[in-house]
């Protein structure tokens, strides 16, 4: 056995993403960002295909996909209230970076394992945020598999999609905890 790092493990033991409601500027810079996308480019990879990759968006950016969602959700025949809700989600966040789920063409590797290595990538970029002090969300929504919104607004290809909108920030309150899975109603010790 190594040496255990208790600290890291103090920390997933008590981690809690915020509310990206609860999240304002600032937000990481360019130099803070990079150490936070490379914890998360260190995701588990099988055959290092690299199923996944980052698009940082900002301000402007983030403005402009909040028309585009309120576009595209009015085009949809969304409810008012949700259109709302994931345009403000754009509106309102700091930061977010978009982890876009990039399968590669395979023998070895099936495309469902690079789906879920694009997943681990934005858990591993939500922890790192995180860990560094700031306040960090984790997303989806409609948004993040319609095909014209991701074509139009992320200039996505066909077999691309937004595994999550990681939006980032300081945080504004500590929210409480919420209820935590019951592991002996989750867990199977399988013995012989």
């Amino acid at each position: 056995m190594t040496t255990p790092n208790t600290a890291a493990l103090d920390f997933l033991l008590t981690r809690r993403s915020r509310p990206h409601k609860t999240l304002t500027a600032p937000a990481p810079d360019r130099a803070a960002l990079l150490p936070l996308l490379t914890a998360a480019a260190r995701t588990p990879d099988h055959g290092k295909l690299e199923p996944w990759r980052f698009i940082v968006l900002e301000q402007a950016a983030l403005h402009r996909l909040a028309d585009l969602t309120r576009a595209r959700g009015a085009e949809l025949g969304q409810d008012a209230d949700q259109i709302d809700k994931i345009s403000s989600m754009f509106k309102t966040a700091p930061l977010s970076v978009a982890v876009v789920a990039s399968p590669k063409p395979s023998p070895k590797i099936p495309e469902v394992e690079q789906t879920l290595s694009a997943g681990a990538a934005c858990l591993a970029l939500l922890n790192a945020a995180l860990a560094a002090g700031w306040g960090a969300n984790w997303l989806t929504g409609w948004t993040a598999f319609d095909r014209p919104f991701l074509s139009q607004g992320l200039d996505l290809a066909e077999h691309e999609f937004v595994a999550g909108f990681i939006h980032l920030g300081s945080e504004t309150s500590t929210p409480p905890d919420r209820p935590r899975p019951d592991l002996d109603a989750i867990t199977t010790w399988v013995t012989e």
